[in-house]
């Protein structure tokens, strides 16, 4: 992944991810709305877990999605540090749901078919996510694959080019 993808693969992987939370959302939604009414949807002890944890991670994955894509439309350092801590961090929540998940699915029984469709979001948005973080880190690895100042060989910021307008006139 960190070999020239950067900026090409990302803003695919970004859309594909942004459909799919946008998905699980309105399934963990549907599911918690249910439970809350007390109608039946299936499940087992560990939809309890499920539940609030996927529509959390889904959540925080579609916030760190909007990270994503304001990074690809600045295209700077900054942007890129925040847009990578916030895919890390969504990243590690959707592994915590996959890991309810697959318990869910073993532990088995009864189980409406939007919620086995939450379960498989859950996992393959695992996967997705994975290569959505390996593409932002590309960005890290240099002028040839993210965003630089490029001047002295990338290192250091241009002169008089400190951030902030007001910072530049100091």
């Amino acid at each position: 992944m960190a070999f020239g993808v950067g900026r090409a693969l990302t803003a695919p992987l970004a859309a594909i991810n942004f459909i799919l939370y946008l998905i699980s959302i309105i399934l963990a939604g549907w599911a918690i709305n249910k439970s809350i009414e007390g109608k039946y949807i299936g499940g087992n002890a560990a939809t309890q877990f499920f539940l609030p944890l996927a529509i959390i991670a889904a959540v925080v994955g579609l916030a760190s999605i909007l990270a994503g894509i304001y990074h690809l439309r600045v295209y700077r350092t900054d942007s890129l540090s925040a847009a990578h801590a916030s895919a890390l961090i969504a990243w590690l929540l959707i592994l915590l749901g996959m890991g309810l998940a697959a318990k869910e699915i073993h532990v088995g029984g009864y189980r409406s078919k939007k919620l086995k469709t939450l379960e498989a979001f859950t996992i393959i948005l695992s996967f997705f996510q994975l290569l959505y973080l390996l593409s932002l880190h590309s960005g890290i690895l240099g002028p040839k694959y993210g965003p630089t100042y490029n001047n002295n060989n990338g290192v250091g910021p241009k002169a008089g080019d400190y951030g902030t307008p007001a910072a530049t006139a100091v």
